[in-house]
């Protein structure tokens, strides 16, 4: 299958992939129909998608199944009247019924958007209208069912609400019972409804830390972009289980549990887990003998706060993380504990992987990779690139004149910010980093997020990452806190570990440590004891609200 969209798919080494890793995108691409179907039709009896949950229920679908699932799911939602253009929005959890539904509607040229759990009435009403949603297919969840309630009459242009699990409610469809009723073929649509690759596919919110959310857009190209994230990064394995963990709501969920996975021809590992339980996920790892993991930061320390001796997790070939960028700490402990190096992956909602950990790179604690072949990648400041050493933003170059596979293709509805975020022919992350005299990339913080005290700039990260060391702090988020002698002034915002309590002896513990793990004016001058740290739906620690709390707390 890979041998269709790349004229390479072996390298020699990181500047041989650099500099020859290609990517053949036709001009008209679909994913259900060239993958999933691609597969199901060369080797049918290939596996798909593992699923299980916490109740002990278990599916196992090849792609044979996928593709006939889709197409019942296709023909169903086409008597609805949906048809390319059109916009869903799925949420739905782990549920195995993304899988089909996604694939569908990516078959009729249906626009996809993925929503999670946390959604509230007021987020589901505003990307509803926003996005101009026509239909949306739900988990059966109390929390989402009255949210979705609550919306209902401020959602004037939702045609139809369907639940699945074979879920009857009131003034809802039966997703399961009424697609199962529909014929398993589909004819590709040709002629005006067939899916160029530059058409939309598929629109994500933003997190949303601050403003309101954005509609970042992607088109059919975008699945083969992440072939670099699954098989380069990740390095999933043919009919090998790859476990991503991630709600679909997220954009990493399309990083780790559909794309670049199905394009290689990895079978997908599904926890359907209704709450994160540390130890229940070491346990379903070292259960089902997966053989390659991916999972956030945040994850990994939770389940370091468990004996991960106790499982097994030799299968495990290659670990991962992203999301957020991986202290040191953290990977040196999981290292000692399990033999395995995680491999960084760092980028955006409006990408794929642009810095990992590839193959022929040794990871370095601390440091987010080298750069993807995919992307023109410079770290510039003030419109210049920066040398070796140096602070710089991110930038990716060029993307007018040469858009790269995977890259966003803009914000949905909005020319104004979409030609904000291509200024110049470039697109800047914002996000700051300095690269180097080996190669690999450091990240410093959030433009926004770089302290500013005495004439110091602090990187967030590198006093993060020094905090973590110590055994009482579980996460930490790192902020500039107002002064008035000094501008701003370090703040860190610390979830303690089992066992340890706040008390004006820890502060000045932890204090006392940073001063000796990095540069002692990079110290916390404010410490805040939290049960838990502000996030996005996403993940991302909220930074910004930390920092406007504190600034409104000043006010008072």
């Amino acid at each position: 299958m890979l041998e269709k969209y790349l004229p390479r798919t072996e390298f020699s080494s990181y500047e041989d992939f650099k500099q020859n890793y290609k990517v053949i995108a036709p001009e008209y691409f679909n994913f259900g129909f060239d993958i999933v179907d691609g597969w199901a039709q060369e080797e049918p009896d290939l596996r798909a998608l593992l699923w299980c949950d916490d109740f002990g229920n278990e599916k196992t679908f090849t792609f044979t199944d996928i593709s006939k699932l889709s197409n019942r799911a296709a023909n169903y939602f086409k008597s609805l009247g949906l048809k390319k253009g059109d916009v869903v929005m799925l949420i739905l959890r782990r549920r195995w019924e993304y899988w089909i539904c996604a694939v569908a509607l990516i078959k009729l040229g249906v626009i996809v958007i993925p929503g999670t759990l946390q959604l509230t009435k007021k987020d589901i009403a505003y990307r509803a209208n926003a996005a101009d949603v026509k239909m949306f297919v739900c988990v059966d969840d109390e929390y989402v069912m009255q949210q979705m309630e609550l919306a209902a009459p401020e959602m004037p242009g939702v045609k139809y609400r369907a639940v699945v699990d074979n879920v009857e409610r009131e003034g809802w469809i039966n997703f399961n019972k009424e697609f199962m009723q529909f014929p398993d073929t589909l004819e590709r649509p040709a002629g005006d409804a067939a899916t160029k690759g530059t058409d939309i596919m598929q629109i994500y919110f933003t997190s949303g830390t601050t403003g309101m959310p954005k509609m970042v857009t992607h088109n059919y190209h975008h699945p083969l972009g992440h072939i670099v994230t699954a098989k380069y990064w990740q390095q999933v394995q043919k009919g090998k289980l790859h476990m991503s963990v991630s709600d679909s709501g997220w954009a990493k969920f399309g990083w780790g549990k559909i794309y670049g996975q199905w394009i290689c021809g990895a079978t997908i590992f599904a926890y359907d887990m209704i709450k994160f339980h540390p130890d229940k996920l070491l346990e379903k790892m070292s259960q089902y003998k997966l053989t390659t993991f991916c999972a956030p930061p945040t994850m990994y320390r939770f389940m370091l706060q468990e004996d991960v001796s106790k499982y097994d997790l030799s299968s495990i070939r290659n670990f991962a993380t992203a999301g957020e960028p991986l202290n040191p700490e953290v990977f040196n402990r999981w290292y000692a504990l399990t033999g395995g190096k995680i491999h960084s992956g760092f980028g955006q909602t409006e990408g794929t992987v642009l810095f990992a950990d590839f193959p022929w790179i040794e990871p370095i604690p601390g440091a987010l990779g080298k750069a993807s072949p995919i992307y023109d990648i410079k770290l510039m400041m003030d419109d210049q690139e920066v040398e070796n050493g140096a602070e710089g933003e991110i930038t990716i170059c060029d993307v007018i004149n040469n858009h790269p596979i995977g890259l966003f293709i803009g914000y949905y509805k909005d020319k104004e910010q979409t030609d904000a975020a291509f200024a110049g022919g470039n697109y800047n992350l914002k996000d700051v980093a300095w690269r180097d005299n080996n190669g690999y990339v450091w990240f410093v913080g959030r433009h926004d997020d770089v302290i500013k005290c005495s004439g110091y700039r602090i990187g967030p990260f590198e006093v993060e990452s020094a905090l973590i060391e110590h055994p009482a702090v579980v996460e930490c988020a790192i902020t500039a806190a107002p002064d008035p002698i000094r501008g701003q002034v370090v703040k860190a915002t610390v979830v303690l570990a089992k066992g340890y309590t706040p008390s004006d002896e820890l502060v000045k513990e932890l204090q006392n440590h940073v001063k000796k793990a990095t540069a002692p004016y990079k110290y916390p001058r404010i410490v805040e004891f939290v049960d838990e740290l502000p996030k996005t739906l996403g993940g991302k620690i909220k930074r910004a609200q930390i920092r406007r709390e504190d600034e409104e707390r000043g006010k008072a």
